[in-house]
């Protein structure tokens, strides 16, 4: 075994000699002469580089010594971004250069402060990550069901904290300012009249316990009257301010952290869709992560990069298909797609009719004697509308999965349209149903109706208008949470234990679950938007929703691991990075406009809430305005003015001018790096070709 490498080793010494006796520059020559074969050989600072020989093997080891130490020298006087170090020897140059510069005073203390404020902000950002909830079961979830479902998880964990810190402004600027002054008051008598009518919110004589649950489900009687909705609230004037500001405190709150997180799913969209990271030789020689430690995490990052290999096979195999496809081919494509989209159009407005249909039908069911009656069935129809939300979704998605899976697209892009259908219907339903509300609380927009005259809203309907809005939402969040609960209970274990029961393939097909991530996904958007509508009415709703999304996230992962199994399609995490904030975005801005319209334009309640006797909620925010010293006001007044508001527009234009500028010019720098690359490996492709000739040429000789 010792004399194969001896010979071996002999006769490649041998070439050697014989190819110093030619004539020419060898191929060693050459390729030793590269650059790329001195970035080989460098090893760090300080290290003599690969292929160095010691004084002890040869004789002229100590020109050898001297010309590898120039090399290093040379290597060094590279910036150190640009030499191949190792991290810890990257570390130990910035400290080395570090004390240089404190020993002889040349960084000045800005530089000092700014260095040490970064270094500050990279350990905060590691704390942050390590302290984490559910970071572990991420990536559990990430390596065995795919980047897809990890985001879904990933999206729940990120709703639970902005609903956390939500649930703690509404405590100090709702609840706080409330008992600041006292207890508040109690109900207002059923014997007090006004022109607006009467309230009585509490149901008067002995309640039995059926319907004690069917209030607490409906938020009526005791519940009516409580913290959780708006009616509870006194007219005070140290709560009317906080009250009506923490509405925009916590929308700008809300803003702050999707659009951080929009940012950030933004470039690896962008990264993902440009296909510098998507090529299979980046998948294959660079996601690996050395630094694991244990067989655990080994198996679920070569899980990770197996789902990544796939979802990359799947798209070509898709892509390929799509380019081989004759005129003919396409237009029979287009034209399945376009009857396929007519379908889904026909479908959402048969939904929407049949929303709008149970709300109109709501306030009449109310009122027969038969529903006032029965408990059961009262609760039956004032869950109506929620109920017809539910069943619409829950039957369409899947029709609409259906329906994506023969338009022909790939994957990733499957993904993006059943999202924007699924959250068109869902949104879409939302907002028919606001607008039925709408529709009862102020008589069509009509203020000289009949009911609307003397108040300005249908006071015999609803004469707490503000309380009804807050129950809609609280039913609907609450809804939603008992249909997951019965479809995990009644549906999905059932199938799994049948499954289990019956053999064979009949059974595999019966028991073989996916999770459904953009369903999932949108059934979580679908519920924030209710509860961002709804918070204003009802402010201990983020609370409420803090409690079902911790719920939901233990509930999800113990059926994620007993009853689903892996996709067998997935989709790019990008697209879940980007696409699911951006969707949440949309649920933002749809619920900012019924809140808004109702601070502006409606009036609010005259017999319950911290507004009332005002002819809008917006009124409060003028007249506490005057109540501050002249110097304010005139401040507070400017900032309203055009005087104000011309030059932050121009000075905002010319901010985003820059910005697009800055931005070209970084695409541009890009392109012209990336230019380079491709030279640099044209240069040494040639360089390689040239060293074969020369080499052929002298064995030739």
């Amino acid at each position: 075994m010792e004399d194969r490498p001896r010979e071996a080793w002999g006769q490649s010494m041998a070439w050697s000699s014989s190819g110093k006796a030619r004539t020419g520059p060898s191929l060693a020559s050459v390729l030793k002469d590269l650059p790329s074969a001195a970035t080989l050989r460098y090893r760090g600072p300080g290290v003599l580089p690969w292929g160095t020989l010691d004084e002890d093997e040869d004789e002229d080891g100590g020109g050898k010594g001297l010309q590898a130490f120039a090399e290093t020298a040379q290597m060094e006087s590279h910036p150190p971004r640009e030499l191949p170090w190792p991290m810890q020897a990257r570390r130990e140059h910035r400290k080395i250069q570090a004390r240089e510069q404190v020993a002889s005073g040349s960084e000045s203390k800005a530089a000092y402060w700014t260095r040490q404020l970064s270094r500050t902000k990279g350990k905060m950002k590691e704390g942050f990550q390590t302290i984490q909830p559910w970071a572990w079961t991420l990536k559990k979830i990430g390596g065995q069901f795919g980047a897809g479902t990890e985001s879904y998880f990933s999206l729940l964990r990120f709703l639970l904290f902005l609903n956390l810190v939500a649930s703690v402004v509404e405590v100090c600027m709702k609840l706080v300012p409330t008992w600041l002054e006292g207890a508040p008051p109690g109900p207002p008598s059923p014997n007090i009249s006004s022109p607006c009518g009467s309230y009585t919110p509490h149901t008067q004589g002995l309640v039995s316990f059926p319907t004690q649950l069917f209030n607490l489900l409906s938020g009526e009687g005791y519940l009516e009257w409580s913290p959780l909705f708006y009616g509870f609230y006194p007219p005070r004037s140290n709560l009317a301010i906080p009250y009506l500001c923490s509405v925009f405190v916590i929308g700008l709150i809300y803003l702050l952290f999707i659009l951080h997180r929009s940012v950030s799913g933004l470039k690896e969209t962008l990264l993902a869709e440009s296909e510098v990271l998507t090529s299979y030789s980046h998948r294959v020689f660079s996601a690996w992560n050395f630094g694991l430690c244990g067989e655990v995490h080994v198996r679920l990052r070569q899980r990770v990069i197996l789902y990544e290999l796939q979802v990359e096979l799947e798209e070509a195999v898709v892509r390929r298909r799509a380019a081989e496809q004759t005129l003919g081919q396409r237009a029979k494509v287009w034209s399945i797609r376009a009857l396929l989209n007519l379908l889904i159009l026909a479908l959402l407005g048969a939904a929407f009719y049949g929303i709008y249909w149970a709300t109109e039908c709501t306030v009449t069911l109310q009122e027969t004697p038969l529903v006032q009656q029965t408990p059961l069935l009262k609760l039956l129809v004032d869950y109506l509308p929620s109920i017809f939300i539910s069943v619409f979704n829950f039957v369409l998605p899947p029709v609409f999965k259906f329906i994506a899976s023969l338009e022909g697209y790939t994957r990733s892009r499957q993904i993006v349209f059943i999202l924007i259908r699924t959250v068109v219907l869902r949104l879409a339903s939302l907002v028919f149903l606001l607008f039925s509300l709408w529709n009862q609380i102020t008589c069509g927009g009509n203020k000289e109706a009949e009911g609307c005259k003397a108040c300005g809203y249908n006071y015999r309907d609803t004469p707490c208008w503000e309380t009804r809005l807050g129950q809609e939402m609280y039913k609907l969040v609450l809804f939603d949470l008992l249909m997951g609960l019965l479809v995990m209970l009644l549906v999905q274990f059932p199938r799994k234990i049948l499954c289990g029961l019956c053999p064979g393939a009949l059974g595999r097909l019966a028991g073989t679950l996916e999770f459904q991530v953009p369903d999932e996904v949108l059934g979580l958007i679908y519920a924030q938007t209710v509860v961002w509508v709804g918070s204003f009415f009802c402010p201990l709703l983020p609370l409420i929703n803090t409690a079902k999304l911790l719920i939901l996230f233990c509930l999800k992962k113990i059926t994620l691991f007993s009853i689903y199994s892996p996709a067998s399609g997935t989709f790019r995490a990008s697209i879940a990075n980007f696409f699911f904030p951006l969707v949440l975005l949309v649920g933002l801005a749809i619920s900012a406009v019924p809140v808004l319209y109702s601070i502006f334009l409606i009036p609010p309640s005259k017999l319950c809430g911290p507004f009332q006797g005002k002819s809008a909620i917006w009124v409060q925010i003028p007249e506490s305005i005057e109540s501050l010293p002249q110097t304010a006001q005139n401040f507070l007044y400017f900032l309203g003015t055009q005087a104000f508001a011309i030059p932050l527009l121009i000075l905002s234009s010319i901010l985003m001018a820059y910005t697009v500028a800055l931005a070209n010019s970084y695409g541009r720098l890009i392109s012209e790096l990336k230019r380079q690359i491709e030279t640099e490996a044209q240069n040494k492709v040639f360089l390689a070709q040239r060293a074969v000739a020369l080499s052929s040429g002298n064995g030739a000789i």
